[in-house]
């Protein structure tokens, strides 16, 4: 579904208009199979907190969302598409960098890459691409000190991501690009068991697989998952989120000044309510009938929960269209719901209030160097963002 060319920030309108008028609709999935799309998000939280709902993304009938996401399962399937018990023994084998204790400690090494980044922004030629020189490298960095993987090879992981986050990517395409970074996955993983460091993957080498729990290609897969989601995600808020900022400079001008910690952090939580950057929908096959909203849903039927419709929905919120940074956004689902509700949110949380509380104050006349109807967005996207975002001062 196309998103208004006016409003580029916000859902398809077509979704907006099944959200009005059939809650749980039939729709046509790229291979031409059909799924139930559900856009309210009550009905989205009972699915994802139902043991009937299943994530396995070897089941069928799943709604794959591409065929290069169809292909990153089956070249190396991890946790986030298997079911209870094995998603929770495999999650359990990394969830300690990503506790929140543990992040937070992390705050300060964070705070030094941002102000590191933006005293190289101001000291650079202007205009600038704010994706290349600050909303890509933030969580590069953070995410490859954490999982001792080399920085210096971003050009390398960064480019094959970006083939396996695009909707448009051909099957050959993406196995290639998943291929490869297996392949350098695998290699960190054989250096780390020989020469193990304090990161994540030398606990998954030493830890499991030098026990014999995992193989090396099964910890190869989860540090391909914990590389790719680790930069992905954050990169694109944090460009979106300041596109959507110097388009609101009424809310820009609140987080600027704001010194309260309260204030970012709920302004965080309200960027991602509104922008909602999974646009694919959250992906799930019943595994036996379901009666929900004076619907069936059969066995067998993929589900597809559009979370930006969700977190769009005025039953949930009021005045959901607005930007409104004070907002108590916390009930908001651009981290999922349920067992399977993203891991690495405690440390995408402590990245983006580093970073919007840090940006516009360090540069306070920031501002598009171009007009926004040529900024390029992430329509073919996975991950819905933008491609560059020329900024000046």
């Amino acid at each position: 579904m196309a998103r208004a060319p006016v409003c580029p920030f916000s859902p398809p309108p077509a979704l907006r208009g099944l959200q009005a008028q059939a809650p749980l609709a039939k729709v046509r999935l790229w291979d031409g199979r059909t799924a139930w799309l559900v856009t309210r998000q009550a009905d989205q939280r009972a699915l994802l907190g139902d043991p009937r709902i299943s994530r396995d993304t070897e089941r069928p009938g799943y709604p794959h969302a591409s065929v290069a996401a169809r292909e990153r399962g089956t070249v190396g399937r991890t946790f986030i598409g298997m079911d209870d018990p094995e998603h929770t023994r495999l999650r359990r084998m990394v969830t300690g960098r990503f506790a929140i204790k543990r992040v937070e400690a992390q705050r300060p090494a964070i705070q030094r890459i941002v102000d590191g980044l933006i005293d190289r922004m101001l000291a650079g030629p202007k205009p600038v691409d704010l994706v290349q020189a600050f909303a890509l490298p933030v969580p590069s960095l953070v995410i490859c000190e954490l999982l001792g993987v080399p920085y210096a090879d971003h050009d390398f992981f960064q480019a094959n991501s970006r083939v396996l986050v695009n909707r448009e990517s051909s099957a050959e395409a993406a196995r290639e690009a998943n291929g490869k970074l297996l392949v350098y996955l695998d290699r960190l993983i054989a250096e780390k068991l020989a020469d193990p460091a304090d990161d994540l993957l030398s606990e998954l080498a030493t830890g499991h697989v030098k026990t014999g729990e995992l193989s090396r290609r099964e910890a190869a897969v989860m540090g391909v998952l914990l590389l790719l989601a680790g930069h992905e995600t954050t990169a694109n808020m944090i460009a979106l989120g300041t596109l959507t900022l110097l388009e609101h400079p009424d809310q820009l001008a609140a987080l600027r000044d704001a010194d309260d910690p309260k204030l970012i952090a709920g302004a965080v939580e309200e960027l991602l309510r509104y922008l909602s950057i999974i646009h694919s929908g959250l992906r799930r096959v019943a595994l036996a009938d379901i009666e929900i909203g004076q619907q069936t849903i059969r066995a067998g039927d993929g589900v597809v929960m559009a979370i930006d419709a969700g977190n769009r929905d005025e039953q949930a919120f009021a005045d959901p269209e607005r930007l409104d940074l004070q907002r108590d956004a916390g009930g908001h689902m651009a981290f999922g719901f349920g067992v399977h509700q993203c891991l690495g949110q405690p440390l995408a949380r402590v990245e983006l209030q580093v970073v919007y509380g840090t940006l516009y104050r360090r540069i306070p006349s920031l501002r598009l160097a171009t007009d926004l109807e040529h900024v390029p967005f992430k329509h073919d996207g996975a991950i819905y963002g933008v491609y560059e975002l020329p900024v000046t001062w």
